[in-house]
């Protein structure tokens, strides 16, 4: 799931060397999946009106599917 989000993110980005998600895991089991990207790549990521955030939430939730997971994208600054 953390290598989908990045692999998407370098696409989308201007600078794919920036890119970088954090994995954390919490105590049931919740997979947090951090996205940090270049300060004038963020309304790349976010998208309009966060359609593009979405996308890849809806994304890598459907990844996590398949490994009964569950899964939470960030976007941080």
């Amino acid at each position: 799931m953390r290598e989908l989000l990045e692999y998407l993110a370098r696409l989308l980005v201007e600078a794919p060397d920036d890119v970088r998600v954090e994995q954390f895991e919490e105590d049931d089991g919740t997979v947090i999946l951090e996205l940090a990207v270049a300060s004038e790549d963020y309304g790349r990521i976010i998208g309009r009106g966060g359609r593009t955030a979405n996308a890849l939430r809806t994304v890598v939730k459907a990844a996590a599917v398949k490994e009964d997971r569950r899964v939470l994208v960030d976007i941080v600054d």
